[in-house]
């Protein structure tokens, strides 16, 4: 299609749409406003019938299509229906969760998780997808870290955009396509005690920084819906809070979609102390932006409508209905609402499990090795403890209960390794103490060449409304690594969670220890590839560990303060060179730190291991100045570094690049990461990457909401992690 009849189309679906909205009524416009679910089908087709403009999904294509088939024919005007889903990390193929996702640092990979859930959740009728979450999460006390791309605002962007751009596809017309969501709107990730649905409290510029860049990003992808969240910012609601859906998102960004709030999360603004009844509430959010409420209150038991055109401006009720209609076009459903039954996956393929296990290999991270690990295939006594050896709890969190299910990891080590002499015990329970299951562990583990201990959290207390107080392992599972450690039998640890956990009361006692997540379907045979070598991690920490509980929220991208425990290493001016932080001053009493606690997490953002090694070399950037101007009009500062692979294994590598402003108007983080990608490189060779950075990549937003870049030194490191000692400084000229 040329530009001219793309445009030509467009125009002739707009004088469609707009015929259509002068033909509604009033309560017909708000009926396409609103997304409720009703378990049995005869009930959703009365929601149909009544006018309701979107459902969730009622779990097949024969269903569906009869939803489909009554707004068609049995509603004035014939409207179809956005079917939504949350479909956040697989449909019937269960992809690891979006954090063990992020570990990768391969954006392809959930760009493939995202075009594989499209094309299982579409040949089902499902069209709306409520994902991806690209809340920037620092707290892991906050449940639902495990739904987002960790702590980092540009890998959530990055990330983010990705995950957008594959589930929509070409064209949202394609049958492999559904729309985006991309949530929570905003700053939900950083609720106060990370606490679930708790107040949020920031300034400009940390608001647009840190937590707004994300959506900008996957706005710019083009995410065809935006989740309104359920905090508040600065007091004000965000289901209703004009500033942010109308001013900023819609205006200032220009964003075309349409705003959907959260499941009664307008219900919610009562409770929140600023509607004083749901007809208030209504007219406060669509008043504000919103154009679909999720739960189904546009209109009483009766069937009466809860606000009049003397509650909410009609034009405002007419922009949204135009966005929304838009999105029905846009997914071809005005043409073909039906999918064929027959087609509809009910069932992973082959090749989509083999997609699963990619994404899930490339997920792991290697905390901590002493060359216990790889295992190896040959002949060996093994045992493998621990609640999680056979447990099949490896999808996470936000899967549905039609999903396939995954084995345990002791079936995928008796597959994996048929000449191991394994034995499995269940060592310890998820929560209970239970004596004699320590007792059983240890005397077996006095008995096996190695043990591998399978511990970790259920993916019931991950996700919404699972906020921890204490991120230590439930039960008594730490008693159970200490009671193996003790019996002097070479063991490894392997964690399957949904967020980062505080370590400290046995870590130092741990070999070996594989952060294994919530790898989805094929989690386990992953884990199992892993633990034998057939496999090299090469995945990284996209959220730090904590010492502590009490040290959260804890993060690489903090600010100096003035008392740092340990002050910033400033190239180029004599310091020694070794990487984020320089010589530490912990003994001077007036310094930001705990007087309980070592200085940093246990593992920093990026921490990951390989069973090779990497060595880098030649940083060079193209310039050494730039001038301000020149910045702004798209010129960049080309960067090149070598990366070796030195060891004897073939294995990837997980290159940074961060940018820090020596002096700026406002106080800046020791480190922001601006690039990053991964390189697999085969034992002894070397290549050379090269990386842009730009005006994006150099500025700051301040607390008028500008978006600045100041003149002055910035230094620009590349290398492994936080700790490379690859350098340069760089200025742009006033």
């Amino acid at each position: 299609m040329t530009i001219h009849q793309d445009v030509r189309r467009r125009d002739a679906v707009e004088v469609v749409i707009e015929d259509l909205i002068a033909r509604m009524t009033w309560e017909q416009k708000l009926g396409q406003l609103q997304i409720a679910f009703r378990p049995k089908l005869e009930d959703a087709k009365d929601l149909v019938r009544a006018g309701i403009g979107a459902v969730f999904w009622p779990r097949n294509a024969e269903a569906t299509n009869e939803l489909q088939r009554v707004a068609r024919e049995e509603t004035p005007h014939g409207i179809p229906l956005l079917v939504g889903l949350d479909v956040v990390h697989g449909h019937r193929t269960i992809f690891p969760t979006p954090l063990a996702q992020a570990s990768s640092f391969d954006p392809e990979v959930a760009a493939t998780d995202a075009r594989v859930s499209a094309q299982e959740a579409r040949s089902g009728g499902v069209n709306w997808t409520f994902s991806p979450m690209v809340d920037v999460s620092r707290d892991p006390r906050w449940g639902r870290v495990v739904e987002g791309f960790g702590e980092d605002t540009h890998v959530n962007s990055v990330f983010g955009a990705a995950k957008v751009r594959a589930y929509q596809g070409d064209s949202l017309a394609d049958p492999g396509s559904i729309l985006s969501c991309v949530k929570h709107f905003v700053a939900y990730s950083q609720p106060e005690g990370g606490r679930d649905y708790n107040t949020v409290d920031l300034s400009i510029q940390r608001l647009r920084n840190v937590y707004l860049e994300p959506f900008r990003a996957a706005v710019a992808a083009g995410a065809a819906t935006v989740m309104a969240s359920f905090n508040t910012v600065a007091g004000r609601p965000v289901h209703a809070n004009s500033g942010l859906l109308t001013d900023l998102l819609k205006d200032e960004w220009g964003f075309a979609g349409a705003i959907v709030g959260d499941a009664e999360g307008v219900v919610n603004l009562i409770d929140h102390g600023v509607a004083t009844d749901l007809e208030d509430a209504l007219r406060q959010s669509v008043g504000a932006g919103l154009d679909v409420e999720m739960g189904g209150n546009m209109f009483d038991g009766s069937g009466a409508a809860r606000l009049s055109p003397n509650d909410v401006d009609e034009a405002r009720v007419e922009d949204a209905v135009r966005r929304v209609l838009r999105l029905k076009h846009a997914l071809g459903l005005f043409d073909e609402p039906f999918v064929d039954p027959a087609r509809e996956v009910t069932e992973p393929a082959a090749e989509s499990r083999g997609l699963a296990r990619e994404a899930a290999e490339k997920s792991l991270v290697l905390l901590k090795n002493d060359g216990t690990l790889p295992l190896g295939r040959k002949r060996q006594k093994v045992l493998l403890v621990g609640p999680y050896a056979e447990s099949a709890d490896h999808l996470g969190t936000w899967v549905q209960s039609f999903a396939a299910p995954s084995g345990s990891l002791a079936d995928a080590l008796r597959h994996e390794c048929p000449d191991w002499d394994l034995t499995v015990l269940q060592g310890s329970h998820f929560y209970e103490p239970d004596e004699a299951l320590l007792a059983e562990a240890r005397a077996a583990a006095a008995s096996h060449d190695v043990v591998i201990v399978a511990v970790g959290e259920p993916s019931g207390i991950t996700g919404e409304a699972s906020s921890r107080s204490d991120l230590r392992l439930p039960g008594w599972q730490e008693t159970l690594i200490r009671e193996v450690a003790g019996t002097g039998t070479p063991f490894t640890v392997v964690m399957f969670n949904g967020r980062p956990l505080v370590t400290a009361g046995w870590i130092d006692e741990a070999p070996s220890v594989l952060e294994a997540w919530h790898l989805g379907l094929e989690g386990p045979a992953a884990v199992a590839r892993v633990l034998t070598g057939a496999v090299n991690p090469g995945g990284r920490l996209p959220m730090s560990f904590p010492r502590s509980s009490g040290q959260v929220p804890v993060h690489y991208d903090h600010e100096n303060t003035g008392r740092p425990a340990r002050r910033a290493a400033r190239l180029g001016e004599g310091v020694q060179d070794i990487g984020l932080f320089g010589p530490g001053n912990t003994d001077d009493r007036y310094t930001s730190k705990y007087l309980d606690l070592e200085l940093g997490p246990q593992f920093p953002f990026g921490h990951g291991l390989s069973y090779t090694s990497f060595a880098y070399g030649g940083l060079q950037l193209s310039t050494e100045r730039l001038p301000l101007g020149a910045l702004r009009d798209v010129a960049t500062l080309g960067l090149t570094i070598n990366v070796a692979n030195v060891g004897d294994r073939d294995g990837d590598e997980v290159t940074f690049v961060f940018v820090r402003d020596r002096v700026a108007s406002l106080a800046q983080p020791v480190r922001r990461l601006r690039a990053f990608t991964r390189t697999l490189l085969s034992s002894g060779e070397a290549r050379e990457l090269h990386f842009e950075l730009g005006w994006e990549d150099l500025g700051f937003w301040d607390n008028a909401g500008e978006y600045v870049v100041e003149p002055g030194e910035f230094e620009i490191y590349a290398g492994g992690g936080l700790d490379s000692p690859l350098g340069a400084v760089f200025t742009v000229e006033g």
